[in-house]
């Protein structure tokens, strides 16, 4: 396999069913990254994915990108800027399949996302990343995101702590 550079695009609306198989592929893989569980997201409906895609695609303050690496879906992430403060972005679902890591693709997400939200105003760009999850904080700090607030349980009745990090764009 060669280290071709992952692209980084917009997701459709009518791939809905490449965002469903990737976001649970995304639960699966890391359990322990996300607010959600694949239970309650496995649990939704043809109709449910295909709104949420649509929302996130048609939206002018969301943005959800794939990743794709030699032509095959490696990643996803989704951005959006705050209801209540448009001068700060949101990034989160991020993930990269275990077989693309180390090769950048989650820096080109967090960079796409990031150029998207400073093109719309954005003075910020926010995310929780699971406390111990050192992979991801390294990635986080080497694209200048910087520990932001108190950690707080990543999900009710959760063990596991979130902490906030920000970039400042």
């Amino acid at each position: 396999m060669t280290d071709q550079a992952a692209i980084i695009r917009p997701f459709l609306a009518d791939e809905w069913p490449l965002y469903r198989d990737l976001r649970l592929r995304a639960l699966r893989d890391s359990p322990d990254a996300y607010g959600s569980i694949l239970a309650l997201e496995a649990s939704l409906s043809d109709v449910e994915w295909a709104e949420r895609l649509a929302r996130g695609v048609h939206s002018a303050r969301e943005l959800p990108l794939v990743a794709e690496c030699e032509g095959e879906p490696c990643g996803i992430a989704w951005v959006r800027l705050g209801d209540d403060a448009p001068e700060c972005a949101h990034l989160y679902q991020m993930w990269v399949a275990a077989e693309q890591r180390r090769r950048r693709v989650g820096r080109a997400l967090v960079d796409a996302a990031a150029e998207w939200a400073r093109r719309l105003g954005a003075k910020q760009l926010d995310l929780d990343v699971t406390a111990n999850n050192d992979a991801a904080v390294r990635l986080y700090e080497g694209a200048g995101f910087v520990v932001h607030g108190e950690r707080r349980p990543l999900r009710p009745d959760s063990t596991l702590e979130a902490q906030a990090m920000r970039l400042e764009l």
